[in-house]
């Protein structure tokens, strides 16, 4: 191992510290800029977190800061954006086979928006296969690799994301979240990763995973940069008939006292498979939000152990038919008709080579819920228990304004550990899937470390918030941050 990126460089800068120093002219964009690529050139080699780099197009688009063409509350913030969003510049595979070779006509409206905010895409993340994994262990090429231990997992779906913003290979990214996607690899690497309110941040241009589910967010090194993220990413957009038509205006406005904030403690969430210090970061975390002058109120969320079996149907069931798409006819890979094949023969083998085991696993779960004599007595009962998760967070929040949890059971685990036990590998999302089914907003920021064979690995807490609820949300981790301390930099794989 080496050190970290050196205080004084730019990749050293949380993306609201750089963005000043920017418009102060202290440092260049392209300074910025050259910086982060030089880092990754030299870096990710050892983590696998980027799938693509767009080096001359970013630094164009730095001198254009520079030369004051391109202005906004981003303006010159390197960042990298997950692989299934859709750009014009490179490709976008989803970490997939299957998509290897797509380039994409459009840019999405998330990725777009931060680019009129001034921020400059240096490059697109691998993660796990169309998002469908936990450990970034799926991902087509191989793993993606934690930088706090190159040996163990960054988490998943969005891994390349979050190693990406740990390991200083941008100052900040762009992950999506169907069950934990960017809470738990934020918790598993030591960064922030915010899962806006469903309909918060439009989902045009975001390949769909499980579309009831999937939600775009930040992944950063300080909640202030994941607030000024949210704002410039988020708003009402036509082309997704999921758009909130919400104010968007004041998310960054978060460094406000949060005393008499009512901070929810659910005892089913304190589950007896934790690290031991998992459990002692949450109560650290509560010890401080009462140095604070938040009230903690103790909750019931009683449905709260059926959030994985009923995220298993809906997520799968809801891919199984996004994924149909991809039969390489209309799209996708497709294999080389051998002779006599009929039409079925060649989709069934482009599916087949496109796709990778764990997607595979999870098309034919979802279509077998959603087969004929099944739907009612799997699909619909788990769309009802949707709903009373719905409705026990619906009751929390009368007595409560945040709900405080663990985000993940511990530290990264090593890398192959569970990949052979896909039950197991299911329950790292334990603590994070019912915001989703919920439709809730929620944010992880690092809280600390383990030692574990003799190396740090870091420790997450969760704060869930109430539908469109991200400010109160934002300020009550605004301020658990700054009370937590700041959490120092991996250091760089040799």
């Amino acid at each position: 191992m080496t050190s970290a990126a050196s205080t004084d460089s730019p990749s050293a800068m949380t993306a609201v510290e750089l963005r000043d120093a920017i418009a102060s002219g202290s440092v260049k964009a392209q300074d910025a800029v050259a910086d982060c690529l030089d880092r990754i050139a030299r870096i990710d080699p050892a983590l696998h977190a980027y799938s693509q780099t767009f080096g001359d197009l970013a630094l164009d688009r730095a001198a254009a800061v520079d030369r004051g063409e391109v202005t906004g509350p981003l303006a010159g913030v390197p960042i990298a954006v997950k692989d299934l969003f859709c750009t014009t510049a490179g490709t976008t595979t989803c970490s997939s086979a299957m998509l290897a070779d797509y380039r994409s006509p459009f840019t999405a409206t998330c990725v777009a928006r931060l680019e009129a905010a001034g921020a400059i895409v240096v490059g697109k993340t691998r993660m796990d296969e169309f998002a469908m994994g936990s450990s970034s262990e799926t991902a087509h090429g191989g793993p993606i690799r934690n930088p706090w231990d190159t040996d163990r997992v960054p988490g998943g779906s969005s891994g390349g994301s979050a190693a990406a913003v740990a390991a200083r290979l941008c100052s900040a990214s762009l992950g999506t979240d169907t069950g934990g996607s960017i809470r738990q690899p934020a918790a598993l690497t030591g960064v922030v990763g915010l899962k806006p309110t469903y309909g918060r941040v439009s989902r045009w241009g975001m390949v769909a995973f499980a579309s009831s589910l999937d939600q775009a967010g930040p992944m950063t090194r300080s909640v202030a940069d994941a607030a000024v993220m949210l704002e410039a990413m988020s708003g009402h957009d036509d082309r997704d008939s999921t758009s909130a038509h919400e104010p968007t205006d004041g998310l960054a406005a978060i460094d406000q006292p949060i005393e008499g904030l009512r901070v929810g403690i659910a005892a089913e969430y304190s589950g007896d498979g934790n690290h031991p210090e998992q459990d002692a970061a949450v109560q650290r975390s509560i010890d401080l939000l009462t140095g604070l002058g938040a009230e903690i109120v103790d909750i019931t969320l009683p449905h709260t152990d059926y959030g994985i079996a009923a995220y298993y149907i809906i997520a799968p069931a809801e891919a199984s038919s996004n994924l149909a798409r991809y039969d390489g006819m209309h799209f996708g890979h497709r294999a080389d008709a051998e002779p006599g094949d009929a039409l079925i023969d060649t989709v069934k083998r482009s599916r087949s080579q496109g796709f990778g085991d764990e997607v595979k696993r999870r098309i034919m779960l979802g279509t077998y819920v959603l087969s004929s004599g099944y739907y009612d007595a799997y699909y619909n009962r788990a769309l009802s228990v949707r709903r009373l998760i719905k409705r026990d967070f619906d009751r929390a929040f009368e007595a409560c304004d945040v709900v405080l949890t663990p985000t993940a059971t511990g530290p990264a685990f090593r890398l192959g550990e569970k990949a052979d036990d896909p039950l197991t590998m299911y329950l790292n999302d334990v603590y994070t899937v019912n915001a989703n089914l919920a439709g809730l907003p929620g944010i992880s920021l690092p809280a600390g470390t383990a030692n574990v064979d003799g190396k740090p690995l870091p420790l997450g807490v969760q704060l869930i918030g109430k539908p469109f609820g991200e400010r109160d949300l934002l300020r009550a981790a605004r301020m658990l941050e700054a009370a937590l301390g700041p959490m120092p930099a991996p250091p760089d794989p040799a």
